[in-house]
């Protein structure tokens, strides 16, 4: 189970901290809007700001949801969550985008069928319609700025969406604007034209959320570009011999990765282990949104899969083997070690023996081999000293 350090619990309460207080400034003020829109485009005649004044609303509504999402995300893995709650975020900004797609549809739907239905009926707006707009602007691109300076701060999707949900509403008082002088300057059914321009713009913006969160979702690739240079920094770490299998997936504002890497089959367990982790310091720091990595040691290529055979015997299997067989030949001479390297679906052999125990000259690496040529997963065997014996060299 991951764990939160002290460092790692304070920065997620500062950044739900600062997520909470730009979200609630924003509340206040769709919610300020939208009562202003409503009552001004009903008063004025203005279609098109009752409608905007309900995307106001709507926000309201969407700045909730974003409250609870953000204070679920942020909290620290768990027992059921080893890899984080990040994912409630992308939830969330799936959710904004839908409803932003409904609120479009509605508003187009509706602004289409006045316009067509009843378009004689269509009465111009009153000047204070202009006023209201022109102020829904100001405020509403200020408040996506300060949204999504902070978004960006802490790396947070959900909050930089909620930014761009804020800018439609700026977007679509634009339009409002235009639509209500063009009514008032002698062609009422602008307003309605603009009513439906709005809902185009927003569902705009909910598809570009929507899809978004949908790939990541579905554990969506980093770029080609990215993906070759990762494989270049890892294939180039000293040690790896190859690199394949390298599969990467966004968890909230992070990545997840996992790769093979082929190092020298001959080599120590903890030196194959400590090539990984010189690949992970290395695409970590040149991707620091990459925030975990896990990687595979492989002895061989196994980038085709590994073809259907027998399995090869353990350890203890393979010893209670040797020691029948070579026991007329090594006598009382103590194998205190056994070093097996699986390669190419058999078994190669280590034999390291104590060079007190006089090891008769005789015994040679082949006689062994020959002893256990009826083993059908035996490569080969090596003979290693603990220490030089007296009249022969360290290896035969």
């Amino acid at each position: 189970m991951s764990t939160a350090s002290g460092p790692d619990r304070t920065w997620r309460r500062r950044d739900a901290a600062a997520a909470t207080r730009v979200t609630l400034v924003g509340m206040v003020l769709d919610a300020l809007l939208g009562v202003f829109k409503c009552v001004v485009g009903m008063v004025f005649h203005s279609q098109a700001l009752v409608v905007d004044g309900i995307h106001s609303f709507s926000d309201v509504l969407s700045d909730t949801v974003v409250l609870g999402l953000m204070r679920a995300s942020r909290r620290a893995p768990d027992w059921n969550h080893p890899y984080g709650h990040e994912r409630f975020e992308t939830i969330g900004t799936l959710l904004l985008g839908s409803f932003l797609i409904a609120i479009a549809g509605a508003v187009s739907w509706d602004s289409l069928h006045h316009l067509i239905a009843a378009p004689t009926d269509i009465v111009a707006p009153g000047w204070p319609v202009l006023v209201v707009a022109l102020v829904s602007v100001l405020s509403k691109e200020w408040i996506y700025h300060y949204t999504r300076r902070v978004g960006l701060r802490i790396e947070s999707d959900l909050i930089v969406a909620n930014a761009w949900h804020s800018r439609t509403d700026a977007l679509s008082s634009i339009v409002v604007l235009i639509g209500a002088a063009g009514a008032m300057a002698g062609y009422p059914w602008l307003d309605a034209v603009a009513a439906i321009v709005v809902g185009l713009v927003v569902a705009h913006i909910g598809w570009q959320l929507t899809w978004a969160s949908l790939r990541e979702l579905v554990d969506t690739a980093l770029d080609g570009e990215t993906t070759r240079t990762l494989y270049r920094l890892a294939g180039e770490t000293e040690g790896v011999a190859d690199v394949h299998a390298l599969r990467s997936r966004r968890m909230g504002s992070g990545v997840l990765l996992d790769l093979h890497l082929r190092v020298n089959p001959r080599i120590s367990v903890s030196e194959g282990h400590e090539i990984g982790v010189n690949v992970r310091e290395r695409v970590k720091q040149a991707f620091p949104k990459i925030r975990e990595v896990t990687f595979h040691i492989d002895a061989e290529d196994d980038s085709h899969g590994e073809p259907d055979r027998t399995p090869t015997p353990g350890r203890q299997s393979i010893e209670a083997s040797l020691r029948r067989r070579w026991e007329p030949l090594l006598g009382d001479a103590h194998l205190h070690d056994l070093i097996l390297h699986y390669l190419d679906h058999t078994v190669s052999v280590d034999v390291y023996i104590s060079a007190s125990d006089r090891l008769d000259r005789a015994v040679t690496t082949q006689r062994l081999q020959d002893a256990s040529s009826d083993l059908p997963w035996l490569s080969d065997v090596s003979i290693w000293y603990d220490k030089p014996p007296i009249s022969s060299g360290s290896a035969d």
